[in-house]
Order: structure tokens, then C-alpha cells, then sequence
């Protein structure tokens, strides 16, 4: 599919095309493209659930680690930890717990350091899962599944 045209696109196929009137050098690492009756949508805040895969010590609030959202690599605050949950069932184990560890699945609170694109589960699931990376180790992972818009 190099340098050909198609008329159509499927799962799977790597594509590339142009835009007129945006320039190669207009478009940075983790923006996104969408339909302008129905724009992606930059979060200020937003609601996770996470699963803590393997971080050293425990992950409290205001840690800053780096989050992978799609093509974005952003710095990420944890703002607040809402409730801790029961990984095999959802259940909550625990309201507002001072900090979660290895093993535990939390809904958090996070505050990116700079503009996100970023999506609900609900709404566009392959927007809205994230890897959360710390000193090259992958840490945890989740998906947004509340968001507050810019």
C-alpha cells in the first residue's frame, strides 16, 4: 500500500495521507485527528481504573509517573485515590485508601502536566487505555473512564 491509492482503509492496514494545509512539521507525537462534528476531546482531569503491575514501593497521591495514551507520552499527576477495588470482582475494598500497591486495582483521580486527547471506555475504548511507565519499567496500566473537558 506504499504510494498507492486507495479508496478505503481496514483494521490492520498501515496508511498514511495527507491533510492540505498542514505540513509535516505542524504535527507532534500524540495528536489526534477526528471529525469536526465530533472533535477529540482534551481533558483538564480524568477519571481512571488502574491495575498496579509492578512499581517498587506503593504509588500514593502525587506521584507523577508518565502516562502512554495511544501515540502521547505525558507526564500525569495522581491527584486523588478514590477507592481501591477487589481486582477479581470490581467490588470496592476500600474508600480513599492512603496509597495502593502491587497487585491492587484503584479508581484514581489524574491531572495531566500538559494538554491530553484522551476518551471515556464507554465512548472510544482504543482511546481511552493507557500503560503507566516509570524509569523504563511499565508500572501499571488502566483505562479513563471519566473525564473533565477543556
Amino acid at each position: 500500500m506504499h504510494h498507492e491509492q486507495l479508496q478505503e482503509a481496514e483494521p490492520g492496514d498501515n496508511i498514511g495521507f495527507n491533510v492540505r494545509g498542514i505540513e509535516k512539521k505542524d504535527i507532534a507525537r500524540g495528536d489526534v485527528l477526528g471529525h469536526v462534528n465530533n472533535v477529540p476531546t482534551v481533558a483538564t482531569e480524568f477519571t481512571a481504573q488502574i491495575i498496579v503491575l509492578n512499581h517498587p514501593t506503593v504509588i500514593t497521591v502525587g506521584y507523577t509517573p508518565v502516562f502512554h495514551v495511544h501515540t502521547a507520552q505525558v507526564a500525569c499527576q495522581i491527584t486523588e485515590i478514590v477507592k481501591k477495588l477487589d481486582p477479581a470482582t470490581g467490588a470496592t475494598k476500600e474508600e480513599k485508601p492512603d496509597f495502593i500497591k502491587n497487585g491492587d486495582a484503584a479508581i484514581v483521580k489524574i491531572k495531566p502536566i500538559q494538554p491530553l486527547c484522551i476518551e471515556k471506555q464507554s465512548e472510544i475504548p482504543q482511546m481511552a487505555r493507557f500503560a503507566v511507565r516509570d524509569s523504563g519499567v511499565t508500572v501499571a496500566a488502566g483505562m479513563c473512564i471519566d473525564l473533565v473537558k477543556k
